[in-house]
């Protein structure tokens, strides 16, 4: 299978399938020194892991992070970093009735017709549980852009028709809910919507929004690599993801050039915006103020709800999915999300090192 694997010169490798022995990453290029350990990873994979609650499948993994090489004494050595995750709760027999069958709104249908076969229990390696391995090295990610005061920010913008408007967020709240939304009083309207939604045997979708702070000016190729660009690839990547904003998004084409122009000032600290329509890229450049980007996640396919669909042979037929399924994808997506924009960014600030000769002759004359 090609296609596994993201970046140029900071690249991540993910490989596993959702009840096969174990799952994970390979990253590659991340430099030496850089101070690492498997609670560092930790923190992230807790943030998407199964069985948290009413609105995640009930599936229970650990998600525990094993580094296998890379790291020495605590630091990164600048060789390739390996991370394990196992599978412990698999329960294949969940998918033993459905194996002939083109689950709607999933890739079997399609895998099939590409490959001619298929791993069926909880969709191999198009099942969300691929994303662990994606968290797991945008953590790696993370940490090196946090030595460089580069930071992310990511929770649940919406959830079905209830959408926190920009004025009312509240960061602190982000963690004080298990929807990740930084509004408690949205969090619990969105809770009584699932709430409907699970009792109707259906799910929901959403929107994920990240901001990226701290990200100089400069990062990103001005044609094929936009950041933009780059960014909206990343996230598209992700499984349930339908679409990508990047700041204003679509809601540019509904304005005026006098509105959705961001005019610049200049003071002592340095050139700025007044407003940020842009959502922190010009040109498919940063330009030093925050990027921002929302990720549309798709209702789960998977619901306990009568559905028409067709077997491997061409024959109409009903289908009720059972087994352990997430009412609400949105929530865990939040930090696949932040990881996949983690990555990006880190492969296009190492690009970005060698765009300019005065830089590559001071690196080498300083040594």
């Amino acid at each position: 299978m090609a296609g596994s694997t993201l970046g140029t010169l900071f690249t991540v490798t993910t490989w596993g399938e959702s009840h096969g022995p174990a799952l994970g990453a390979v990253v590659d290029g991340c430099p030496a020194g850089l101070p690492l350990c498997e609670e560092d990873i930790q923190r992230y994979l807790d943030r998407r892991k199964p069985g948290q609650g009413k609105f995640t499948t009930a599936r229970r993994e650990g998600d525990r992070a094993q580094i296998l090489s890379g790291v020495f004494d605590g630091k990164t050595t600048g060789t390739p970093i390996s991370i394990l995750i196992k599978n412990e709760d698999q329960r294949s027999r969940d998918y033993s009735s459905i194996k002939d069958c083109c689950r709607p709104g999933h890739a079997d249908y399609t895998f099939d017709r590409k490959y001619g076969i298929r791993d069926y229990r909880g969709g191999g390696r198009s099942s969300g549980r691929e994303t662990a391995g994606r968290v797991a090295a945008g953590a790696v990610a993370a940490k090196l852009l946090a030595e460089l005061g580069i930071h992310f920010t990511a929770y649940t913008k919406a959830i079905g028709d209830i959408s926190i408007p920009d004025g009312a967020y509240d960061f602190s709240q982000i963690t004080e809910n298990p929807l990740y939304m930084p509004s408690r009083s949205h969090a619990e309207e969105a809770a009584a919507f699932l709430e409907d939604c699970i009792r109707r045997q259906d799910s929901a979708g959403g929107v994920v929004e990240c901001r990226i702070d701290g990200l100089p000016a400069g990062i990103g190729e001005p044609v094929f690599h936009k950041l933009d660009a780059a960014l909206a690839g990343a996230v598209m990547s992700i499984g349930a993801v339908k679409g990508v904003e990047i700041g204003d998004g679509f809601g540019a084409a509904r304005s005026f050039g006098s509105r959705n122009n961001d005019p610049f000032y200049a003071d002592e600290s340095g050139v700025h915006k007044r407003t940020n329509h842009a959502g922190g890229t010009l040109g498919g450049i940063s330009d030093g103020s925050a990027v921002i980007l929302r990720a549309a996640v798709k209702p789960t396919p998977s619901i306990s709800r009568e559905q028409d669909t067709v077997d491997r042979e061409g024959n109409n037929l009903k289908i009720s999915i059972q087994g352990r399924h997430d009412p609400v994808i949105v929530p865990r997506a939040v930090v696949v999300v932040e990881a996949m924009a983690a990555l990006t960014v880190a492969d296009l600030l190492m690009i970005r090192m060698s765009s300019r000769l005065s830089d590559i002759k001071a690196f080498y004359s300083g040594r």
